[in-house]
């Protein structure tokens, strides 16, 4: 396959530091890199990053095999290093394969076909679009854009940067991300499981209201499940539902392993297939709030982690949370990054702008 390439030259004054910052930060989010003086080499699940420091700047190469990994390493590259306090007003612009595009290639218009409640506290809305194959994929999560109610779609478009163009005032999308819990392609539907927050934002809001016919936007697909392994451990609460039940439907039938689910109380269980070999263990933490206890970490800490077989662990919890499993992991049990994988789903105490749901 012929690779696509996008470069830019961006002037700083000190692109060797940028480039230090830059891949300790995707390091430390599990994502490969190598390194040298004045160079780094980010290796994306859908592409390839350079980043080479130049007599007057740095110079940003982007490549991958087709035109929606291409946009996701420029956007990668060019909106983390636009975090970077020396280079926030740097100018981008891409050069080469992908630019001058006027359409987000990731981008599908779909609309909402059903809506089935699963639980009291959760529901699924199955979507209908065309040409969705990219989504049938190992990618666990989208991005899905909610239009404000009572106002037709208007999309982001592609920016010279890298980094989408998003629409302003009354008519901006409502980003939110949501784990695919299911997609048929011949049919051209994708179903999603919707957390229904009692403090509802955009993303619960429009499941509680949704109707046949109403538009949304998909944006996607990305986020890692688990590796493969002989023995995989799942931890969740219920904001993690959809991505658990996933990973168990594509489960070799001889794996082994637990799955460690928090929920309300026994209603907001959910029947989900699983290989015989992999436990299912429900904790219920009443009426205490989502994100207060240490149910979750408590439990893992009784499980042992097995020494004879490769082993993969996998959570997607509360913030707090996520940062004791992680700790957990890497610290008492010894798992390397190849061997787990810890994300934050959303975080107690924050508005839904700043979390995804589920």
């Amino acid at each position: 396959m012929t690779a696509l390439v996008s470069q830019a030259r961006v002037p700083l004054a000190d692109a060797g530091e940028a480039i230090a910052t830059l891949c300790a930060h995707f390091l430390d989010h599990d994502i490969p890199v190598d390194q040298w003086p004045g160079k780094g080499i980010i290796a994306f699940d859908v592409g390839t990053g350079q980043l080479e420091a130049a007599p007057d700047g740095l110079t940003l190469r982007a490549e991958a095999g087709d035109a929606l990994g291409l946009a996701v390493v420029k956007f990668m590259l060019a909106s983390h290093l636009q975090e970077l306090p020396s280079a926030s007003t740097a100018p981008i612009v891409w050069t080469g394969d992908g630019c001058g595009e006027a359409t987000l290639p990731s981008l599908r218009e779909v609309r909402v076909r059903r809506v089935a409640d699963l639980t009291p506290r959760m529901r699924r809305v199955t979507f209908h679009g065309a040409d969705l194959a990219r989504y049938d994929a190992h990618d666990m999560h989208v991005h899905l854009l909610i239009p404000p109610e009572g106002q037709p779609p208007v999309w982001p478009v592609p920016g010279i940067d890298g980094i989408p163009v998003w629409p302003q005032g009354e008519a901006a999308p409502a980003l939110r991300s949501y784990t695919l819990r299911r997609i048929d392609v011949a049919a051209g539907e994708i179903d999603i499981d919707f957390a229904l927050h009692e403090d509802a934002g955009p993303g619960a809001s429009f499941a509680r209201r949704a109707r046949p016919g109403d538009v949304a936007g998909l944006l996607g697909p990305g986020g890692r499940s688990a590796g493969p392994a002989d023995w995989t451990l799942l931890v969740g609460d219920e904001t993690a539902l959809p991505a658990i039940g996933r990973i168990l439907e594509r489960l070799p039938a001889q794996a082994e392993g637990i799955a460690v689910i928090e929920v309300g109380d026994a209603v907001d269980e959910l029947p989900l297939v699983h290989p015989e070999g992999v436990a299912l263990r429900w904790l219920h933490r009443g009426n205490a709030p989502a994100g207060s206890t240490t149910l979750l970490q408590d439990a893992l800490r009784a499980i042992p982690i097995p020494d004879d077989r490769t082993v993969f662990a996998w959570s997607g919890t509360e913030f707090e949370t996520f940062k004791a499993l992680r700790a957990h992991w890497r610290k008492t049990c010894k798992l390397d990054r190849t061997q787990h994988l810890a994300v934050a789903y959303w975080r107690r105490g924050a508005a839904e702008d700043a979390k995804d749901d589920t």
